[in-house]
């Protein structure tokens, strides 16, 4: 039983002795006009306010190091997430880091992150190494090339691939360091009982044939036909066929088409009979090339646009321009869409043959039309065919108006144009084109712009020489000394003395 004496006394204490007063629960209902003050915060450390740093898991530090560009900060994230506690890095950050300061010519950098790995117990790829070996060749450092081929054992802990063997052979060959290559042949077979594969002598054949040494080509052929793993492909065939082909022996090339058929049973495709088309069509025998074209045909092995190109451009070598378009017609014919450059080719052609420019205009237009956007060199055989048969108005209209369409024609296209009216001698037409390229910020070539200059002058055309001599000064042109005193001479000719002071003080500023 609660007693109520001691709530009693509870009560006298806290009247008697408390300076708050009482208030009644009605009163304590009763809403009041002022809002009671907030509680105060309770007492805080500062630190506890701060941003709780946010794990970097390996996607995001792999993501982080690849989108920066400074080096130097991407090295500061691989750093950064190293000190955290419980991670370690993966094949991946290592990976993206590596190729960072590999490209960006960090390589000490490189070294000690390699150095790093070697401690590590994380599952590292050999592709790793492969990149590396690219970055190094990249900058002649070939034996650190090298070098990436011989880590990849310890850090990957098995044998490299026989692709880490190729990739590597491949960039010492390519960079022309035969000593390593052998060195890399001889010890792969040695430490590694690596045994080269059809891909790996492919390279070798590659190498002779680039060097011209054929016969030595063929005696990898013959290492090759010695084992199983390396027996010739198709791609083993091509390469000797390109070869030989680039080296006008085409006689020895279609026998060994004939041999890689008959004795190896190996189907050519589209890229095996090209290398013979092209090589027939170079060799000025385009209607040789004409016939694989059919022979091809004929074994169900249809043309495609570049079969069909290097013909059309074969006959277009031989000024055969009709042959050349029936070739043309039978591609569209059959379904194979011409591109830029089979249009330029025949476009080009058509320029070249006195009185067929406007059958060109008609490609050029047809082209716009199958939306084949035509480019500088296509417009260029255009002007000069338009220049050729005296048509200047054409040309200089095309000059004029091609900008407007989103044609941006480079200095060479208005140079032909400006070359053959300069030879034509209208001089009207000259200082025209003159005005329309230094307005787009297009200077002549140094001789023609003087020769035009002294030209100018002897033509009576003084104030035109002048005004040109000053567009072409703010383009930074600076005239040789026999076109000065030209310029000088027919200014005081006539007594323009005005002139003449503005022309001494162009020389003295340039």
């Amino acid at each position: 039983m609660i007693s109520v004496e001691p709530c009693l006394n509870h009560y006298r204490y806290f009247s008697s002795s408390s300076t708050i007063s009482l208030i009644s629960p009605l009163n304590y209902l009763k809403p009041t006009s002022r809002k009671p003050d907030p509680p105060d915060p309770p007492a805080t450390n500062l630190q506890e306010f701060k941003k709780k740093p946010k794990f970097i898991s390996h996607e995001i530090a792999t993501n982080m190091i690849k989108h920066e560009k400074n080096p130097q900060r991407a090295l500061d994230i691989f750093n950064m997430a190293s000190k955290q506690c419980g991670f370690s890095h993966n094949h991946n950050t290592y990976s993206v880091i590596l190729h960072k300061l590999a490209q960006a010519k960090k390589f000490n950098a490189v070294n000690a992150i390699l150095r790093q790995l070697s401690f590590d117990t994380c599952k590292i790829h050999e592709v790793l190494f492969l990149n590396l070996m690219t970055h190094f060749s990249k900058y002649s450092l070939h034996e650190r090339t090298l070098e990436m081929f011989y880590a990849i054992q310890p850090n990957v802990r098995e044998k490299p691939s026989l692709k880490a063997l190729s990739t590597c052979l491949n960039l010492l060959i390519e960079s022309g360091r035969l000593d390593y290559a052998k060195e890399l042949l001889v010890k792969s077979k040695k430490e590694f009982d690596m045994d080269p594969n059809t891909c790996i002598f492919n390279i070798l054949v590659k190498h002779h044939c680039k060097k011209g040494d054929l016969d030595n080509a063929f005696e990898v052929i013959k290492e090759m036909r010695k084992s199983k793993v390396s027996y010739p492909n198709l791609i083993t065939y091509s390469t000797l066929m390109g070869g030989l082909c680039n080296h006008g022996r085409l006689k020895d090339a279609v026998k060994l088409f004939e041999e890689m058929v008959s004795k190896d049973k190996i189907v050519p495709d589209t890229l095996t009979y090209n290398i013979l088309i092209n090589g027939f069509c170079r060799g000025g025998k385009v209607d040789r090339a004409k016939t694989i074209m059919n022979f091809m045909r004929k074994n169900g092995c249809l043309p495609n646009l570049f079969n069909y190109s290097a013909l059309l451009n074969g006959f277009c070598r031989e000024g055969r321009i009709d042959e050349a378009k029936e070739v043309f017609n039978e591609m569209r014919s059959l379904g194979v869409k011409a591109d830029v450059v089979a249009y330029t080719t025949l476009i080009n052609c058509l320029c070249r043959t006195t009185g067929r420019i406007d059958e060109a205009i008609k490609l050029l237009k047809e082209m716009d039309q199958k939306e084949c956007k035509a480019d500088v060199v296509t417009y260029k055989a255009i002007l000069g065919g338009l220049c050729r048969e005296g048509r200047f108005e054409e040309a200089l209209g095309m000059l004029e108006r091609l900008p407007y369409k989103g044609v941006y024609l480079d200095k060479g296209s208005y140079r032909i144009v400006l070359n053959l009216l300069y030879k034509e001698g209208d001089m009207n037409k000259v200082i025209s084109l003159l005005g329309l390229m230094l307005g787009r910020g297009v200077v002549p070539h140094f001789a023609t712009s003087n020769e035009l200059l002294v030209n100018l002058c002897q033509a009576g055309k003084v104030a035109d020489a002048t005004i040109a001599l000053c567009g072409l000064g703010e383009m930074g042109f600076k005239p040789a000394y026999e076109c000065w005193a030209q310029l000088v001479e027919s200014v005081c000719r006539e007594r323009k003395l005005l002139q003449m002071f503005q022309l001494l003080d162009e020389l003295v500023i340039a």
